[in-house]
């Protein structure tokens, strides 16, 4: 009987785990779709930005600011690891630790660059410690929704320092949301930002003279001043907000599966208890039918 009660017993704690997984696998599923509308309008926004120094280049303009600008031997750079808070997401914060510490180890070993490590997310301070990688900032703020306004002073510190020539190069280590069935871990250097104006996505119409569609008051250079830097703010606030939704993907497709391994597991121990009640049971009555015949003898 001890056996069979120790099955009943186990297969019950399964099942209170299927639905606490269950649970969670709902609510990953209800924020993964807050999270998936907030991406997207980033990327629409993103993607104007992009589209207005297009027009800018169109009117003639040389488009030069200091943070497009590259340095030709940089060497400080930041390297800024976006991670989870929470586990039970699969392998999403060790995908995004492992090339963290692969690119470290580029930096740092390979090409003899000055690397700092800023990293968000508790799970990846716990991870790099682990690793015994030094980090020079955390941030442990950010929960399934990030806001903008808790992005921009991070952005803004980055942006001095980039001016400042305190470092050479921001490259972000995050899980860059795809598609539902696909997010990967890449690496993005945000600074220096590079040529905005050369975006596939959006060719400026040419006409005679390089002139524009469009007037800009006070003045295109004006305009690109306040372009440029809020283009770097926005790009870092898409990552962390592709990173908010690939966590509660990989989170969702965690919980589901483990849903469906607890579900297999109590059916295995249904039927394992099954078998040992009833040989329990015929035992009972075999000494049931032997004392019978005892007691006629």
């Amino acid at each position: 009987m001890a056996n069979a009660r120790k099955l009943d017993k186990r297969r019950k704690s399964i099942r209170n785990i299927r639905k606490i997984t269950r649970t969670m696998e709902l609510i990953a599923t209800a924020r993964f779709k807050k999270a998936m509308e907030r991406a997207a309008a980033a990327t629409d926004y993103t993607k104007r930005i992009t589209e207005i120094v297009s027009d800018l280049a169109a009117a003639g303009l040389e488009v030069s600011h200091p943070l497009l600008e590259g340095r030709p031997e940089p060497r400080n750079v930041v390297m800024l690891v976006l991670t989870a808070n929470r586990g039970l997401c699969g392998g999403y914060n060790g995908n995004a630790l492992r090339l963290a510490a692969q690119r470290r180890t580029e930096l740092v070993d390979q090409l003899q660059l000055a690397t700092s490590v800023d990293v968000s997310g508790k799970r990846g301070i716990s991870g790099l410690k682990f690793r015994k990688i030094p980090v020079e900032q955390t941030f442990t703020q950010f929960d399934d929704q990030p806001k903008y306004e808790q992005v921009e002073p991070i952005a803004n510190a980055y942006l001095e320092k980039f001016i400042a020539g305190e470092i050479d190069r921001l490259d972000v280590v995050y899980t860059r949301f795809i598609s539902v069935s696909r997010q990967e871990a890449v690496v993005e250097t945000l600074l220096p930002l590079g040529k905005l104006g050369d975006d596939d996505s959006r060719k400026p119409k040419e006409k005679g003279g390089g002139e524009s569609m469009y007037e800009f008051l006070p003045s295109a250079a004006s305009i690109l001043e306040e372009v440029v830097p809020t283009s770097f703010k926005v790009k870092l606030f898409k990552c962390f907000l592709d990173a908010a939704v690939s966590e509660q993907i990989a989170r969702m497709v965690a919980m589901k599966n483990a849903t469906k391994s607890a579900s297999d597991m109590i059916k295995s121990l249904s039927l394992t208890y099954n078998r040992a009640r009833q040989s329990q049971i015929t035992g009972e009555i075999m000494e049931v039918i032997g004392g019978v015949e005892a007691l006629k003898t």
